[in-house]
């Protein structure tokens, strides 16, 4: 973490969204605070003025538990600081105003027909990079997925095309994934150097956060190594066995860029487990919803049936069969996700923070 004396708030991420949560509460004796980073069960935590080490109280402990909730790097909080920086406690989670969720990794009651768990992993970020080497770590399909999970994060993505100069078709790499990535910006970089990395600073001003998502190996660590100017982030040379990136980050964090902005480094992600409804896929896929306007009839699945304006654009090249099959692949993976829940994502999401604000200390002013 960079040196954290006397930051703003607003520099840390604290806007309205937050703001009207906190005057809502009882707040004699709390502070807001944000989570920089996550250490087994304690927190570090940032008020602007101070750094703190906490953890939840035992009334907000149990109500997270009691609603499949936990804090993760990312969330604002409203901190008792106690009589010293050790013994401050997490009081009151803070609404989150964006976060990224995947399925929980598989147990032996989600295998035996169990409900299926969300993870949230990060939260309130503003922007979040897409990181994807152009060596053997490309793949079309992996970005697709990524941009299906960031859309419905609330947050913004930006694809990051790394490695520039181990790749002999940009060209011709930089079109396919813009004819995927509609309404992201792509960027095609070389992590290692300065002149390429300090173009995604824009995206992420002072009050700003940005995440960085990708395979290991993609270059997320190097591309914080680069912005800082020195090497915060351990990295590693890719397997060239098994051409695969090692876990060089093994934990979430919040990195304070000399710059303004911040930035949260993740783990790569091998595996992206989709969470939400099957409606959810739309967003990273608008040209087929755009097509699908002119299908014969509103409910057509762009499977067999006649007059599907979507099939006709395969049929005439339009659009790439791979990236229809990639839809379909996606939706059946969150119906099959909503079948396994009792109620969508949306109302969990809804009754999660009904209970979570109901439990909230009320305020005493008058």
């Amino acid at each position: 973490m960079c040196a954290t004396e006397n930051i703003s708030l607003y520099s840390l991420g604290w806007n309205s969204h937050f703001q009207n949560q906190f005057e809502s509460l009882q707040s004699d004796g709390l502070i807001p605070g944000r989570i920089f980073r996550e250490e087994k069960s304690q927190y570090g935590i940032l008020t602007g003025e101070s750094e703190f080490i906490a953890k939840p109280s035992g009334k907000l402990r149990h109500l997270l538990n009691s609603v499949n909730e936990r804090l993760v790097v990312g969330d604002w909080v409203a901190l008792n600081p106690g009589s010293d920086q050790s013994s401050a406690t997490v009081e009151f989670l803070l609404q989150r105003k964006s976060s990224v969720s995947r399925k929980a990794a598989s147990g032996r009651k989600r295998k035996s027909g169990g409900q299926m768990l969300e993870q949230v992993i990060a939260a309130n970020m503003d922007v979040i990079f897409i990181v994807t080497g152009l060596d053997h770590d490309y793949n079309v399909r992996r970005i697709e997925r990524y941009l299906t999970l960031v859309w419905n994060s609330g947050a913004t993505p930006v694809v990051v095309l790394n490695k520039t100069d181990l790749c002999n078709d940009l060209d011709e790499r930089l079109e396919e994934v813009e004819e995927v990535a509609i309404g992201a910006p792509v960027l095609a970089i070389t992590a290692k150097e300065k002149k390429d990395v300090i173009r995604l600073q824009p995206y992420f001003a002072d009050g700003k956060t940005a995440a960085l998502l990708g395979s290991s190996g993609a270059g997320k660590s190097t591309i914080i190594n680069t912005l800082l100017g020195f090497e915060k982030q351990k990295v590693k040379e890719i397997s060239e066995s098994v051409h695969k990136g090692q876990h060089t980050t093994t934990h979430r964090e919040l990195i304070l860029m000399p710059e303004g902005g911040i930035l949260m480094d993740n783990p790569g992600m091998r595996e992206i487990q989709l969470w939400g409804d099957a409606d959810d896929v739309d967003s990273a896929f608008h040209d087929i919803e755009l097509l699908a306007n002119d299908c014969k009839f509103k409910d057509c699945a762009h499977e067999s049936e006649p007059g599907c304006a979507v099939k006709n654009a395969v049929d005439s090249g339009e659009l790439d069969d791979e990236r229809l099959g990639s839809f379909h692949k996606m939706k059946r993976e969150l119906e099959f996700l909503e079948q396994r829940q009792h109620k969508t994502a949306d109302a969990i999401e809804k009754e999660k923070w009904r209970v979570i604000m109901k439990n909230a200390p009320k305020s005493n002013k008058t």
